[in-house]
């Protein structure tokens, strides 16, 4: 029976991975804020560390999966096998100066498995959506070239990018432990412009595909017994852009392809910033666990810009505590987890010389799967803010609703029969 549990699972997880890819083609956000660039950055992390902040750099988890760094995949007990899938829901809310608009995504978030290797040796696969685009620009009135008419236009974008990380973690020491991660970044990027001319329906899409690989390196180090260290660092990397064009015309409901075909020098590659992240996790009286989190992405040495704005560096702080009285108890309500967090983001972007900022408080359960398992439903809400009611800016609201069931399988233990 375990075998055949076991390679349902290994059969199940590339299918998962498949769905995952095309779920992103389908949009995971609608703020406006995913216009530009390659949409909004991802928060979400895998597991328990959607109720602490998104913090969880120097966590200690011996019991589930991590993304925040990779040393922690060192830890992996003997004989388990992990995985975690997880969706996410969100309603957004935005206004400007005049109007308002609220809107709801579902998804996929996260698919993770890990493994031990060998004594001080695991090794697990993630893959989380790196980016999300999902906007709609209605009404926009531009001029016809040679002439005093105008004419109106909707804007709509979608897409975004996958990240598919390859994770190593080593314990040099009981207290000690190196992690390496390779990340695979790909996806696309769709932007369909469709209006009105002379009584012909005429559509432009862009299709923008982006994929690099990205290296990089994690360690922890246990200070006695309640207190752990974390450091994380991913190196900067160039995405290589491919542009597709097809400009179609309707006319008389039929429809014609005017151009199809790939631009390769429209499209400038896409540089991520070199990412450096410390954290601290520390147990306060066995049921209490306290972590917070440090990151700088610098986006200034990219040199990049937009339209209207520039990439500037990035300062992001997290903060998170955790109550579990006991996982191994009796009662279940004793086995539960209660989490909090906070995280500050003073943004990456700057419009108009204003920087575009954010904060999320988050609230979550670790809801346990059996006595002796380490199996469990871990639930999260989070209520972010993020922008200005100011000239074109917006204010952007909205709830999030994350749920993962991490999961834990037993390989090669054999049940003893008395």
């Amino acid at each position: 029976m375990m075998k055949m549990k076991n390679r349902f699972w290994i059969l199940l997880l590339p299918a998962l991975m498949a769905q995952i890819t095309f779920s992103q083609s389908e949009g995971l956000t609608s703020s406006p804020y995913s216009l530009y660039g390659l949409g909004t950055i991802n928060q979400s992390s895998i597991g328990i560390s959607n109720g602490l902040g998104h913090s969880g750099i120097g966590l200690k988890q011996e019991t589930g999966i991590s993304n925040l760094n990779p040393a922690n995949f060192a830890l992996v007990p003997q004989n388990s096998f992990f995985y975690d899938i997880g969706i996410k829901g969100e309603l957004n809310h935005y206004n400007n100066r005049g109007d308002g608009e609220s809107k709801t995504t579902l998804n996929f978030s996260n698919l993770a498995f890990a493994f031990r290797i060998t004594e001080g040796l695991g090794a697990g696969v993630t893959m989380i959506p790196y980016s999300d685009v999902g906007y709609s620009l209605l009404g926009l009135s531009s001029n016809i070239e040679g002439s005093n008419e105008s004419f109106e236009s909707n804007v709509y974008g979608l897409g975004g990018l996958s990240d598919l990380s390859i994770n190593l973690g080593y314990s040099l020491t009981e207290s000690l432990r190196l992690g390496f991660t390779g990340s695979f970044l790909f996806g696309n990027i769709e932007e369909t412009e469709s209006f009105v001319i002379s009584r012909s329906y005429l559509e432009l899409t862009e299709t923008t595909n982006y994929s690099g690989f990205r290296i990089g390196f994690g360690t922890h180090w246990d200070i006695g017994q309640n207190i752990t260290l974390g450091g994380v660092l991913k190196l900067p990397v160039t995405l290589n852009g491919n542009l597709t064009r097809t400009v179609a015309k309707i006319l008389d409901g039929e429809e014609i392809v005017v151009v199809d075909a790939e631009a390769d020098n429209d499209v400038s590659d896409f540089k991520l910033p070199m990412e450096l992240g410390f954290g601290i996790s520390a147990k306060l009286k066995d049921s209490f666990t306290l972590t917070a989190d440090y990151r700088k992405s610098f986006w200034d040495a990219t040199h990049q810009s937009e339209h209207i704005g520039t990439y500037t560096d990035q300062d992001t702080y997290a903060f998170g505590l955790q109550y579990l009285n006991n996982q191994r108890a009796y009662k279940y309500w004793k086995r539960i987890g209660y989490r909090a967090g906070f995280n500050y983001d003073n943004g990456y972007l700057a419009l108009n010389n204003q920087k575009i900022d954010g904060y999320t408080f988050t609230a979550g359960l670790g809801l346990p799967i059996g006595v002796f398992s380490n199996s469990m439903i871990n639930l999260s809400y989070g209520y972010s803010s993020k922008g200005y009611v100011q000239n074109i800016l917006v204010r952007e609201k909205y709830h999030t609703l994350t749920v993962n069931l991490s999961l834990e399988d037993l390989w090669f233990k054999k049940r003893k029969i008395n």
